[in-house]
């Protein structure tokens, strides 16, 4: 029963926006509001997953199907019952993520304007036609918020340790996964958690508590943070 009203409310949202159905915007302008998404998910010939999974090939692809990468329950159960990313079902889920996969753990709040979904879905829609025709210049890497030094990236974290640092981030962050409007961060690549402490830690992020929080930690400490969360499934 589950498994049909997940898969009954993906259909109801599809025929409520059907009326913009496969009007592919501009591909240049859809490249700025890729910037976006480029935290979590890559595109182009070096892409791989990240927080998000890379999104060549998206087009045609079952949902929750791309190899190494955990999506939720929700998605994958839809996947299973039939569920196709196409312009209509993409053009639905990036409008509102959680109104579509109420589990999922895009915490992304959406792109509400059609006309930039339209533009967005036609710069995806390259790689998904054209996969050799990606130019070199394409997007593969997301520049780093925060400009590291190869010594903090190398830093080895120590999960035991990191457990013992993480309950002040556990009083938010739930442990299983799920997102009650706070981000979840079981499972995120160490690289990318590691990242996004710094960014806080050197206020490139806005978060006043999270900027308090990073500013109290260390290198090691952090790092040893991201082994622990990282590990998580």
């Amino acid at each position: 029963m589950k498994r049909l009203s997940l898969f009954c409310a993906a259909t109801a949202i599809l025929i409520a926006t059907g009326a913009q159905a496969n009007e592919f915007g501009d591909a240049e302008d859809g490249a700025k509001i890729y910037r976006k998404c480029r935290a979590c998910h890559m595109v182009g010939s070096e892409a791989f997953n990240r927080t998000g999974p890379q999104l060549n090939g998206i087009f045609g692809r079952a949902a929750a199907s791309v190899d190494g990468f955990r999506y939720s329950d929700g998605l994958t159960r839809m996947g299973n019952d039939g569920l196709v990313w196409d312009f209509d079902t993409l053009d639905a889920y990036i409008e509102n993520p959680k109104a579509f996969a109420s589990d999922t753990r895009m915490n992304f709040p959406g792109v509400k304007d059609a006309g930039e979904r339209a533009d967005l879905l036609a710069f995806l829609r390259q790689y998904s036609d054209k996969p050799r025709d990606i130019p070199e210049a394409a997007p593969t890497a997301t520049p780093r918020e925060v400009d590291l030094s190869d010594e903090i990236l190398a830093i080895v974290g120590d999960p035991e340790y990191g457990e013992y640092l993480a309950s002040e981030c556990t009083t938010c962050h739930q442990l299983d996964g799920d997102n009650d409007g706070i981000p979840a961060i079981v499972g995120w690549p160490e690289e990318d958690f590691v990242v996004a402490m710094h960014a806080y830690k050197e206020k490139f992020r806005p978060h006043p508590v999270m900027q308090m929080m990073a500013g109290r930690l260390s290198n090691e400490e952090i790092a040893a943070l991201a082994a622990y969360f990282g590990g998580l499934e």
